[in-house]
C-alpha cells in the first residue's frame, strides 16, 4: 500500500465540482434505466392485459420478470465490482438494459416479452446498487449524501418523463393501436436513455477507492486531486490506505461477524423498507388504480404525471435536505407521513370518496417518500461498509430490495383483486409505521463522516464506546 511518492507534487491542483457532478450523473444514469421500466410497464401493462388476455397473476408476472432479473444482477454485482472494478460491471448492466428494451419492442408473445424483460432486470440489477456505490466511493464527504442521491434524482426524472411519454403515445392513436403498436413504443424507447448511460460510463474513471484497494495509488491519486484537489486526495489517500492496511488479512466472512454484521442487519433493513412502504404500489399500478377510481379518457395518465411531477419536485428537496439535517430525520419524517397517506388512501377506497381525494393523498404519500425514504436507502446502504467489502454487502442488501420489489410488483394485483384498495393500503400503512420505528430504534446517522469514520463507528458500536 504505502506507494506515497506518486503524490509527492511541486504544486497544488484545485479540486472541481463540476466534475464531480458530472461523475454523480454519469452513474446515476442508472436510475433513470430503472426509472424508465417502472412506468413504461406500468402504462404499457393495460394494453398488454387486453392484447394477450393476461389474467391478475400474469400481468404480476410480465412486471415483476424485470425484478426477477434484477436479483440475479443485484447478486452477482457485489463479487464482481470487487474483482474487476465498479465501472466495467456498470458498462455489462447498461448493454443488457439496451439489449432488452430494443428487444422486448418486437416480441409477439407473453414468454418472450418476459424473458428479455428478465435480461433487463440482470443489467439493473448490475448497475442499481453499484452506481450508489461508485458514487459514494468518488464523492466528497460534505456533499455525499447530495451527490448519491443522484441516482433517486434521475430515477424519479426517469418517472415523470415516462409518464409523459405513455400519455402522448396513449393519445397517438386509438385504443386498439395502442393494444398492438403503442406498448412497443412505450418499452423500445428505453434504449436511448441505456445507450446514453454506456457512453458516459465509457468515458467515466474507475472508483478511486478501487484503484487503491488494487495498489494503483497513482491513478487513484489523480482523481481523488481532480475530485478535491491535491492536499484533501493526500490526506484521503493516507486515511484510505491506513484503513486498507487494517483490513489486510480480513475476508468476506468478517461481513457475517460483529462488527459488521450489526451494519449487514441495518443495511438489511433500509433495503427491505426501501421497497416495503408501497410506493411501487403507485409507480407500478398508477394508471390502473387511478382508473378504478374514476379517472377517464387517459385521465389516469394525466394523474400518474402529475404524481410523478410531485415526486421528481420533492426529490429535489430531500437532496438539499439530506446533508444539512441528516439521513435519520428524513426517513422517520417520511415514513410517519406515508402511513398517514396510505391510511388516507384506505379511508378513499373503504368511503366511496372522489377520486380527486386519491389523487391528492397519493401526492402526499410519494412527497413523503420522495424526500426520504427513496433516496436516503441508497445512500445510506454503500455509506455501511468498509471499501473492501462495499461491492459484495451493498449487493447483499440490493438483492432484498429487488426481492420485496418482485413481491410487490407480482402480488399487488392480487393484493388489490381481494383486499380491494382499502385493505391494500392499510397494509401498506402498517409496514409505514413499522419502518418509523425501525428506523427510529436501529440506523445511526452517517452525515458528516468520512466512509473510514463510519467503519469505525461500527468497531465502537460493538464495544459500547460509539455515540
Amino acid at each position: 500500500m504505502g506507494n506515497a511518492a506518486p503524490i509527492e507534487r511541486e504544486t497544488k491542483r484545485e479540486g472541481s465540482m463540476k466534475y464531480v457532478v458530472i461523475l454523480a450523473l454519469s452513474a446515476g444514469m442508472a436510475g433513470l434505466l430503472y426509472g424508465y421500466d417502472t412506468v413504461s410497464i406500468s402504462g404499457a401493462i393495460e394494453f398488454l392485459a387486453v392484447h394477450y388476455n393476461l389474467s391478475a397473476a400474469m400481468q404480476g408476472l410480465v412486471i415483476s420478470s424485470i425484478m426477477i432479473g434484477g436479483v440475479l444482477g443485484v447478486g452477482v454485482s457485489g463479487f464482481l465490482a470487487d474483482k474487476i472494478g465498479r465501472r466495467k460491471v456498470l458498462l455489462i448492466g447498461a448493454a443488457c438494459f439496451f439489449v432488452s428494451a430494443l428487444v422486448s419492442a418486437f416480441t409477439y408473445d407473453p414468454t418472450s416479452l418476459i424473458i428479455t424483460r428478465i435480461v433487463g432486470g440482470v443489467g439493473i440489477g448490475l448497475a442499481s446498487a453499484l452506481a450508489i456505490t461508485y458514487i459514494t466511493e468518488c464523492a466528497p464527504t460534505k456533499y455525499r449524501g447530495t451527490l448519491s442521491s443522484a441516482y433517486q434524482l434521475l430515477t424519479i426524472i426517469g418517472i415523470f418523463l415516462t409518464n409523459l411519454i405513455n400519455f402522448f403515445i396513449a393519445n397517438a392513436g386509438t385504443h386498439l393501436w395502442g393494444e398492438n403498436t403503442g406498448w412497443r413504443w412505450m418499452l423500445g424507447i428505453g434504449a436511448i436513455p441505456a445507450a446514453i448511460f454506456f457512453i458516459a460510463l465509457f468515458l467515466s474513471p474507475e472508483s478511486p477507492r478501487f484503484l487503491l484497494q488494487q495498489g494503483k495509488t497513482k491513478e487513484g491519486f489523480a482523481i481523488l486531486e481532480r475530485i478535491g484537489g491535491t492536499d484533501d486526495a493526500k490526506a484521503q489517500v493516507a486515511s484510505i490506505e491506513k484503513s486498507l492496511e487494517e483490513e489486510q488479512g480480513s475476508t468476506f466472512r468478517d461481513l457475517f461477524r460483529q462488527p459488521l454484521l450489526r451494519a449487514l442487519l441495518v443495511g438489511i433493513f433500509l433495503a427491505i423498507f426501501n421497497q416495503a412502504v408501497g410506493q411501487n404500489t403507485i409507480s407500478y399500478y398508477g394508471p390502473t388504480m387511478f382508473a378504478s377510481i374514476g379517472f377517464e379518457n387517459n385521465g389516469e395518465f394525466i394523474a400518474s404525471t402529475v404524481v410523478g411531477a410531485v415526486e421528481l419536485l420533492f426529490t429535489f428537496v430531500g437532496m438539499a435536505l439530506i446533508d444539512k439535517l441528516g439521513r435519520k430525520p428524513l426517513m422517520q419524517s417520511g415514513a410517519f407521513l406515508m402511513g398517514v397517506s396510505a391510511v388516507l388512501m384506505a379511508l378513499t377506497y373503504g368511503m366511496h370518496w372522489d377520486g380527486i381525494w386519491m389523487l391528492i393523498f397519493a401526492c402526499g404519500f410519494i412527497a413523503a417518500f420522495a424526500y426520504s425514504m427513496g433516496p436516503v436507502t441508497w445512500v445510506m446502504i454503500p455509506e455501511l461498509f468498509p471499501t473492501y467489502l462495499r461491492g459484495r454487502a451493498a449487493g447483499i442488501c440490493t438483492v432484498f430490495l429487488w426481492g420485496v420489489n418482485f413481491c410487490i410488483g407480482q402480488f399487488t394485483p392480487m393484493m388489490f383483486a381481494h383486499w380491494g384498495g382499502a385493505g391494500m393500503f392499510a397494509f401498506f400503512a402498517a409496514l409505514d409505521f413499522i419502518c418509523f420505528l425501525g428506523v427510529t430504534v436501529l440506523v445511526p446517522e452517517t452525515k458528516g463522516k468520512s466512509l473510514e469514520e463510519i467503519e469505525d463507528y461500527w468497531k465502537l458500536k460493538a464495544a459500547g464506546r460509539a455515540k
